[in-house]
């Protein structure tokens, strides 16, 4: 069986950041504009304010990266402002993708030209083809083969599972996976329950069979295992087909909607099933585990996952959180936290990346630093 290991990653973080207090200002602006319209309209239902703590305590999250601000902040809009791309110039996500990839390649020590197989996975594409990984192949100068997928939340996972069995089946000697999360575009910013989820970044990780890998930062992957459980509790019904069924493409079910507690009842048990079985398949146990770096969607939902997983409350150092200044990430959030918090272990500290979300679905990578 061939080794396959990960030897760099690269992150993309936006400039633009936007802290809680000003996003709660810029939500209770507008609603305070609706209620005045409903009261004049004679609506007697009246939206709540939002504040800094309910947000703080409902998620851990107190800031977020943006690709802009401004248009986010505006309560007339409250939605990003980017400019359209002409054909002729990179895409955004394009753009995104190979600052995090060219990071991750000078990492590995690898040249672009010797990338067999690009994937971008990721929650949102901004156009169904040609695919973003065919187009960020072309700007890398990468070989071989590219397209894009979408398990939204889990597409890390997953991508990383099909580029290490093209490497151990042959088909690949390298790959690249690529996450270009612009989470702000799909967020409903007028939402109380959910207007402060999420922020935008994009992570990229190589990996390589373990016989030509050169870096010393090696971490190999001992296994990979996927789960999927249809559920309706995370959904976005934006689509081609919008305009031939005459859906209104304004309408807020083609957005980000969530039933928050019931997603919370039912991934958590369900990710620390997978990440237990996962391990115990590989003659391990949660106690083996030096580090987890879980999906950044709600600290409560990571620190109970991590405790069921453990046995016993984790420490910030075996599950790093870094929600707190970037919120979710969707796809990106469990590779920042591997980006970030992994040079510390030692040689053969076992480590979990999981990340999960609408689907259901979750996908858990066990490593091991080489």
């Amino acid at each position: 069986m061939t080794n396959v290991v990960i030897t760099g990653t690269g992150l993309f973080t936006p400039e633009h950041t936007i802290d809680n207090d000003a996003l709660v200002a810029s939500f209770n602006a507008w609603v305070d504009t609706e209620n005045a319209r409903r009261a004049e309209a004679g609506i007697e239902a009246r939206l709540a304010h939002s504040s800094s703590e309910f947000i703080v305590k409902a998620s851990g999250i107190h800031s977020r990266h943006v690709l802009d601000a401004e248009g986010i902040l505006d309560p007339e809009r409250m939605r990003p402002r980017l400019r359209e791309r002409s054909n002729d110039e990179p895409s955004i996500q394009c753009e995104m993708g190979a600052v995090a990839a060219r990071q991750a390649l000078e990492a590995a020590g690898v040249a672009a030209a010797d990338i067999d197989l690009v994937i971008v996975g990721c929650s949102n594409l901004e156009r169904p083809y040609p695919a973003v990984a065919v187009e960020l192949q072309a700007e890398l100068g990468a070989g071989g083969y590219a397209f894009d997928m979408n398990v939204a939340c889990s597409s890390a996972t997953f991508a990383i599972e099909t580029a290490a069995n093209a490497i151990r089946s042959g088909s690949a000697r390298r790959a690249l996976v690529v996450n270009p999360e612009i989470c702000s575009a799909h967020l409903n910013f007028r939402d109380r329950d959910s207007h402060f989820i999420f922020g935008d970044a994009c992570t990229a990780v190589v990996l390589e069979r373990d016989d030509l890998a050169t870096s010393e930062a090696r971490f190999e992957i001992l296994g990979t295992r996927l789960v999927t459980r249809f559920s309706n509790a995370i959904r976005n019904n934006a689509g081609f087909l919008n305009r031939v069924t005459d859906a209104d493409p304004q309408a807020l079910d083609k957005l980000f909607v969530q039933e928050g507690r019931r997603v919370f009842k039912e991934v958590c048990p369900l990710v620390a099933a997978l990440i237990g079985e996962h391990l115990q398949a590989l003659g391990f146990a949660g106690d083996d585990l030096a580090r987890m770096w879980l999906h950044q969607a709600n600290r409560h939902m990571n620190d109970l996952i991590a405790r069921r997983v453990l046995g016993r409350d984790p420490s910030e150092q075996e599950a790093p959180i870094i929600l707190d200044r970037y919120a979710n990430t969707s796809s990106a959030g469990s590779i920042i936290a591997f980006h970030l918090h992994r040079d510390d272990l030692a040689v053969g500290a076992l480590g979990v990346i999981c990340s999960f979300g609408a689907g259901y679905s979750a996908g858990s990578v066990v490593v091991k630093r080489v």
